[in-house]
């Protein structure tokens, strides 16, 4: 089992995704470069958390 993600995680996350689907990569540096500059995220743990779940939104729905 891995860890579980808050609900502040999985909206912020999903909203990124409809909002911005074409720019998140499958690779995780980049997404955290990109969510940086689309959100404003004070934490630099809950952004690598945001982009974490990004990734694995993005590998797990390939769109097309």
């Amino acid at each position: 089992m891995g860890r579980i993600k808050t609900k502040l995680i999985k909206r912020v996350s999903h909203q990124l995704v409809r909002e911005h689907k074409k720019e998140f990569k499958e690779d995780f540096n980049e997404n955290k470069q990109l969510i940086a500059k689309f959100a404003e995220i004070s934490s630099k743990k809950i952004r690598n958390i945001i982009a974490g779940y990004v990734t694995r939104l993005v590998k797990q729905k390939p769109e097309g």
